[in-house]
């Protein structure tokens, strides 16, 4: 069904999404975005499955990697932090493709460097590209769905992150024993390229977005490929429900009533994002050490990512069900029972692949439903801001998860011990979840949003 103009020639976006069906528009942005979400988990996640072959190679301590681990992973906290204020301010489109030509040529030159020093810095720039790709998919794919089906379809595209990281492991097993754990680099350099080239011709920019800033005449050349049935004209006039912000989008996260959940998204951003980057970037070195070949050993570390596969895609239905606070909590409580008894069970390979993918399930899962909770939570103008912001200051904890991580094991620590010390921030994100409660309860979150 099209929505036509009304005699005054006024169009209202938000009932055209809802009113309009147009599954080949909606499946190439859907794709594209997917796309760039699988690129960014497999790259983001490259360095702790070739970490093994590098130690081996150039004869490094474990704990020499986890600068290079943290340096990726800070310049994703800056990406995440600056480009998405800057989606917010110029649109997602030309952040989007800008990012991902950025560290495709970053991830090209990673394989040329042979030093620890020269391995740093590149993980660092390739960071950034790749620290404001979730935000602006995840807002891009929003802002083209229905508030009814928002939700789940900002989950299902962020869940393009994990099966990269998933598929990042599965590729990196049969590469690296062929072609050297610089082939991982380089294919991970190469896809994005011709990607950020399609993206180039075919993605679309946000319709609220550009009436927002009141670029009318783009947002009806991008509605008129939305829904070529529509009869638009110059003197067309497009409207959304939302009112446009004013003021720097990052203050504007904290009024309104806002400031609580704030706070509140980006300490259960930050608390498991800590545990989700400790286990991604040393559980394949771990369990190398534990006695398992490296392939097994990526094995591993692909079934954590496999899981998160599964629970995002679960966890969107759950959510759509019983709310974000009900299924957090169970989600993250859950997670810390199963993290905890990693270490316990690391000398059963049946009962390690069951246990990691059900902590996988909780916590790589989890961290998209706290995404789409920023995303659904926060209007068009702060909506790429409030989830990369949240995913910014939750990258606090990812730089400083591996960082820890490294020093407990240069401390030779148990492995029991070490996955018990590391079930406590995933705790830490259940506790909050019940603040998040506490905060609805007091009538400072719609709802809605819960």
């Amino acid at each position: 069904m099209s929505v036509q103009p009304s005699a005054a020639s006024v169009i209202e976006i938000e009932r055209v999404l809802a009113g309009s069906s147009r599954p080949g528009f909606q499946w190439l942005l859907f794709a594209l975005c997917g796309l760039c979400l699988v690129i960014d988990g497999f790259d983001a996640q490259a360095m702790g499955y070739v970490a093994p072959s590098v130690i081996g190679e150039w004869h490094v301590s474990k704990a020499t990697l986890g600068p290079v681990f943290s340096a990726s992973l800070f310049g994703m906290l800056l990406g995440a932090l600056g480009l998405s204020v800057l989606a917010d301010r110029i649109g997602r489109r030309p952040v989007l493709i800008g990012a991902t030509l950025f560290f495709a040529l970053s991830m090209l030159a990673t394989p040329l460097v042979s030093t620890i020093p020269g391995l740093i810095a590149l993980r660092f720039i390739t960071g950034l590209g790749l620290g404001c790709i979730m935000p602006n998919a995840m807002a891009l794919v929003g802002e083209f769905s229905s508030p009814a089906h928002r939700v789940k379809r900002m989950m299902l595209v962020s869940c393009g992150f994990t099966l990269g990281a998933a598929l990042g492991g599965f590729l990196s097993a049969a590469l690296i024993p062929a072609y050297g754990w610089r082939a991982v680099f380089w294919v991970g350099g190469a896809v994005p390229l011709v990607l950020a080239l399609v993206m180039l011709v075919a993605l679309p920019e946000s319709l609220q977005f550009l009436v927002l800033k009141g670029d009318q005449a783009r947002a009806r050349r991008w509605l008129a490929k939305f829904d070529p049935a529509l009869r638009l004209d110059a003197s067309t006039r497009l409207v959304v429900s939302e009112p446009p912000m004013r003021g720097a989008p990052v203050a504007e996260l904290f009024r309104a009533g806002r400031g609580p959940v704030t706070l509140v998204l980006w300490a259960i951003s930050l608390m498991n994002l800590m545990d989700l980057y400790f286990l991604s970037n040393w559980l394949p070195t771990v369990m190398r050490d534990a006695g398992y070949t490296p392939a097994m050993a990526v094995i591993v570390g692909t079934t954590l990512q496999t899981g998160g596969v599964i629970g995002t895609l679960l966890l969107g239905v759950l959510i759509e069900r019983f709310g974000f606070v009900r299924v957090l909590f169970g989600c993250f409580a859950a997670a810390a029972l199963f993290v905890g008894a990693i270490g316990a069970v690391a000398h059963a390979l049946p009962w390690l692949l069951l246990v990691v993918f059900a902590g996988g399930f909780c916590v790589v899962g989890g961290q998209p439903a706290v995404n789409a909770l920023a995303g659904h939570y926060y209007p068009t103008a702060l909506r790429s801001t409030g989830i990369g912001w949240s995913l910014g200051i939750g990258r606090i904890g990812s730089v400083i998860g591996p960082l820890v991580g490294g020093q407990l094991i240069a401390l030779n620590w148990s492995n029991t011990a070490l996955f018990q010390a590391a079930a406590l921030p995933v705790l830490g994100s259940a506790l909050l979840v019940l603040v998040l409660a506490l905060v609805t309860r007091r009538g400072l979150l719609g709802a809605q949003a819960v």
